[in-house]
Parts: C-alpha cells; structure tokens; sequence
C-alpha cells in the first residue's frame, strides 16, 4: 500500500481543490482496504476515506488527518449469472462500460457519472428517476470497529441521494447488484445518447474542475409529485450571474460551480451559500448540498457544522 505524508488533497479531488493532510494512504483492493482499516482502528488513529473525491471540497487548509483513498483505476468486477460483485473502489463509469459489454441493464444510467462505485452507493447516485439502490442485493461493509458484515439493500435505509451510511460512516468494500440481460448493441446506443447528453449539459471537468451538480434536486411541492431541478429554481433567481473569487456558476447549468483561475475552495464554500440564499429569497425554499466539505471553513453558520468532515 502506498503512504504519502503531507499529501496535497487538491490533487484527489475533481474540483482540484484542497490543502495537505497528515498522510495519505492509497488503496484498490478489498484485501487492502481491510487490512488498513484494520489497523488504523488498533492504532486508535482517526481517519476519513474518500473514494473519487468528486463530491467533495477539501479546505484550502487541509486536514490534519490520515486519508484513506479506495480507488482502483482496474475494474474488479465479476460475474456469476446475472448478478455481478464490484469492489467499491472501481470508477463507476467503469461499471456502467462492463455492464454494456456482458450485455446487463439495470446501471446504465450512471454512464458518466464520476466517482466510485462505492461513492455511489453511500450517496444513492442516480439519473433520470433511477438510483444505485434500485438494484443492490448486497454490499460487504466494514462497521466501526473495523469488522466485515454481509448486508442487504434495506439496511442502507435508502432515500433519493442519501443513505444513512452518511451518517453512520461505516466503509463499503465492494458491492453485488441483480441485474437483468439486455441487447449489448441497443445498451451500448442508449450509453453514447447519454454521454451526448451529459456532454451538452456539463462541463469537461479536465478543463473546468467542478463537482457536477452541487445542490440536490427539490423534492415535491406540487400535485405532480415529481422532485424538480435545482438548477431551474437558482437559473430563475439569478445564480448563473454568482462569482465569488475565483469560483462561478457554470453557464449552461446553474447547479454547477466551477473552479475557475486562482479559485480558492473559500471562494466555493462562499459562493454556495450566495445560491442558496438567492434560492430561499426567491422560492422560500431550502436548497441541500449533495456535495460534502471537509475541513475547516470561514463564515460557517454553526447548523452547517454537521454536514462536514
């Protein structure tokens, strides 16, 4: 496993933000990750584990902490009829591509969706009305005492973006989805649709450092029953109009904030609490992050203080 002390954070995370940490440790396997949390736990030394970093801020003043990093830029994935066991460091989109090949639907819409699949599983990504615990059967966690436990997809308690692994901070190590089988040739059409999509709407975040969509959508406030855009409500308030620093509202989605030129992570912490203020002015409503911070914070309203690391 490879330790890296004083490692700068910004270069693990997707917004290309964030100061040092004690040390950080890299994983990709099961094994790996097990062991090293392990032995944290015997040593009683504090850690958080990230995953892609791509929903997530670190402080420009890092953290003084060890880091775990449970990524593995080789998919481990294997099949046995038509349920597939996935580590949950594995790039999502990883998963969605072996999925289109082994000709399997039930994931396809994480095409392009960034991080891991274990990230994925602890905030219940999704798109277009479907979400990773649609499908789960199974995922192998490690609680905190740092021992394995074989859990089934209601004790995540899902809700939409949410599981209450977010809360309890038990780690996920890899993951079993139930599938079904599907033409590869019509999964690998619907894949390139979604990836044109995607590419219409978001930024490149090789050129443009983001988190994807910052806020989470609104959920129900009519007879429709139907959760609606944030990025409507904060386009319709103004937010692409936002800049604080170096930070600013993407230009074709409103959801979305941008590191620009000398961007600080202060500047995006300043600049999400302008939108949802402008939001709450406007609608009387309340906008919730999907993104997390971690770290510390200028002009942090003592309520916020639970949503951080």
């Amino acid at each position: 496993m490879n330790t890296k002390p004083n490692a700068l954070l910004s270069a693990y995370t997707t917004f290309q933000l964030g100061g040092p940490c004690h040390s950080l440790i890299e994983c990709a396997t099961p094994d790996e990750l097990i062991q090293t949390v392990q032995e944290l736990k015997k040593e009683n030394t504090p850690f958080l584990l990230i995953g892609g970093g791509s929903n997530l801020v670190v402080s420009d003043h890092g953290l003084n902490t060890t880091v775990i990093r449970y990524v593995s830029l080789t998919p481990l994935i294997e099949r046995k009829d038509n349920d597939i066991t996935v580590s949950a460091s594995t790039i999502l989109d990883d998963l969605a591509i072996f999925c289109v090949d082994e000709g399997l639907e039930g994931l396809n819409y994480t095409t392009g969706i960034p991080g891991t699949v274990g990230g994925a599983v602890v905030g219940n990504a999704g798109a277009w009305g479907k979400q990773v615990g649609d499908v789960l059967r199974s995922a192998l966690i490690l609680d905190d005492q740092g021992k394995t436990k074989t859990v089934g997809p209601e004790y995540f308690a899902f809700t939409y973006r949410h599981s209450k692994l977010k809360e309890t901070n038990e780690i996920i190590v890899s993951v079993t989805f139930a599938l079904t089988p599907d033409d590869p040739i019509a999964l690998a059409q619907e894949r390139a649709e979604i990836l044109k999509k995607r590419a219409e709407k978001h930024p490149d975040m090789a050129t443009q450092p983001c988190a994807g969509s910052f806020f989470r959508n609104i959920e129900p406030t009519s007879k429709a029953e139907r959760r609606q855009a944030s990025g409507w409500f904060l386009e319709e308030a103004g937010g692409k109009d936002l800049k604080v620093g170096g930070a600013y509202v993407f230009d074709k989605h409103a959801n979305i904030i941008i590191k620009g030129p000398n961007a600080t992570a202060q500047d995006v912490y300043d600049l999400h609490l302008k939108m949802i203020d402008i939001v709450k002015k406007k609608f009387s409503l309340q906008l919730v992050r999907e993104v997390r911070f971690a770290g510390k914070f200028e002009n942090t309203p003592q309520a916020d203080q639970k949503g951080f690391w």
